[in-house]
This record gives C-alpha cells, sequence and structure tokens, in this order.
C-alpha cells in the first residue's frame, strides 16, 4: 500500500503565506515526479506546480513568482511554499505522486486527501 498524507492548509488573509507539505509512505521503491494540482469550486482541476526527482520544476502562469515547490527524496516529501497569497488562490489543494511500488514494474499515480487553503480578508 502506499498513502500520500497532506499537512498545512487554513485561513490566510491577502498577501500572506502558508505552507504545504505531502509526505508519500508504504511499499515505495521510487518516487518519480511529485507536485500539486488545486481545485476552485465550480472550477476544473488545474496544476499548480511539479517538481521532479533531479529538482526540475514547473509552475503554472499565474503563481509564478509566489510559490516555490521543493522535495526532499530521503523523506518522499513535497512541499509547496506560497507567498503572496491572493483570494484567487482559494482552492482545494492537492498534492500527487508518481511511485514504483516495491515489486512491480510500473508507475502509478498517487494522490493525497486534499487540504483546503482560503484566502480572504
Amino acid at each position: 500500500q502506499v498513502q500520500l498524507v497532506e499537512s498545512g492548509g487554513g485561513l490566510v488573509q491577502p498577501g500572506g503565506s502558508l505552507s504545504l507539505s505531502c509526505a508519500a509512505s508504504g511499499s515505495i521503491l521510487r518516487v518519480n515526479s511529485m507536485g500539486w494540482y488545486r481545485q476552485a469550486p465550480g472550477k476544473e482541476r488545474e496544476l499548480v506546480a511539479t517538481i521532479t526527482s533531479g529538482y526540475s520544476t514547473n509552475y503554472a502562469d499565474s503563481v509564478k513568482g509566489r510559490f516555490t515547490i521543493s522535495r526532499d527524496n530521503a523523506k518522499n516529501t513535497v512541499y509547496l511554499q506560497m507567498s503572496s497569497l491572493k483570494p484567487e488562490d482559494t482552492a482545494v489543494y492537492y498534492c500527487y505522486a508518481d511511485i514504483m511500488r516495491i515489486g512491480r514494474p510500473y508507475e502509478l499515480r498517487y494522490w493525497g486527501q486534499g487540504t483546503q487553503v482560503t484566502v480572504s480578508p
């Protein structure tokens, strides 16, 4: 079994900062790409940021310069540092990890449970 557990999130005022983390655990052989998506009410889920095992990053244009994604390969954990938050950043944030499990010759994408981020005065 593999599990992704998110932490962080909450309520923050516009212009504030917030950090999210997501730890993968279980029968893991290798973790490749990790990242974050978000889904606002009434909208489709959208990509926020991704990071490869070699630390190459990719960001949505809407968050470039404000959000930073990082990871700790030893802990199979991905982080999202969010700053200069705007009300339009309000959404449920989901982490993912592309994982190859021990004893299985293929990779699957696993998802976290989601955490609410609300940006409001």
